[in-house]
């Protein structure tokens, strides 16, 4: 099936690849031209432009997109509902909050175009093993690209989820999920690097083990294993952790639907305190500690004498 990939970065390029190795012909755009040469010479057919690219297609067109969410993802979509014909479909493919799905839709509806909303999960390992894609929009929609979902998806691994937004909110929970799972295992790590068995134990063989028929294993577990079999102490890093705005979004819709999630919304705030968020907060405590209680503080060289 003709499909046009605009955006190769890690995962779209990727994407890109996995439709070729598939038998679907590939049109592709990047705003650096040279990675949409880079794919040409994998056989897909590159455009310099957004109208180039669009002239390539055979209608209706497919156009996905894979690129950063919020205004680069709107101004795409706009710069697309004005080069798209009535009947085309476009899917975002982004990480975009399904908050902004029904403007994208509304945008695109105007010119009868098409709009769908994928989460995708597979990072950069997708290429080999499959995205996992939720999509979210019209039925009948969803149905016609089915050849390219299945391509790029493991077997059993994309799923119709609901109306317009409705891929995106299942992403988003998703990755909420993923920030919980991550915690825990730091945490379990955490407890092991610490225990009075520490010279005894092998992290990483460890993390090998309970992947082993254990109830806690995972494709998560199998990656910390990779991770410390490379650097066992994890020397090479420092302890800050980013977050692309899901886990955020998640938490926001926990207090917005009035859902508990303790776990999840705990997860991201471990994320900020990584950043020296936490270190004021923390300096409040000890200074009470001392206050009331005078207990021993720690001082730093620009404390007063």
């Amino acid at each position: 099936m003709q499909t046009a990939i605009v955006g190769l970065g890690r995962m779209g390029m990727n994407m890109a690849l996995r439709l070729l190795n598939g038998g679907h012909e590939v049109c592709c755009y990047n705003r650096t031209f040279e990675k949409a040469q880079q794919l040409a010479a994998k056989g897909a057919r590159a455009a310099e432009t957004p109208a180039e690219l669009v002239a390539m297609l055979d209608a209706p067109r497919l156009v996905w997109l894979m690129l950063p969410s919020g205004i680069v993802t709107r101004e795409h979509i706009e710069l697309f509902s004005g080069l798209l014909s009535a009947g085309d479909i476009l899917v975002d493919g982004s990480n975009s909050s399904f908050k902004d799905d029904d403007a994208n839709r509304r945008i695109l509806g105007e010119k009868n175009i098409h709009y769908l909303d994928a989460g995708v999960s597979g990072g950069i390992w997708g290429l080999r093993v499959g995205y996992c894609t939720m999509v979210g929009g019209e039925r009948d929609i969803y149905n016609h690209i089915q050849p390219v979902l299945e391509t790029l998806a493991p077997e059993k691994g994309y799923l119709y989820c609901g109306p317009c937004g409705a891929g995106h909110f299942t992403k988003m929970i998703h990755n909420g999920i993923e920030y919980a799972m991550m915690q825990a295992y730091a945490e379990g790590f955490a407890l092991l690097d610490s225990s009075p068995y520490r010279k005894h134990i092998k992290l990483d063989e460890i993390a090998e083990l309970w992947n082993r028929g254990s109830v806690i294993r995972s494709w998560l577990l199998e990656l910390l294993a990779t991770a410390l079999a490379e650097d066992t102490g994890l020397q090479g890093l420092e302890p800050f952790v980013d977050d692309s705005g899901e886990g955020r979004w998640t938490a926001m819709q926990a207090i917005e639907s009035g859902t508990p999630a303790p776990v999840i919304t705990q997860a991201l705030f471990e994320r900020f305190a990584s950043r020296g968020n936490a270190d004021f907060s923390r300096k409040i405590l000890a200074a009470l500690r001392n206050q009331f209680g005078g207990h021993e503080v720690k001082t730093t060289k620009h404390a007063k004498d």
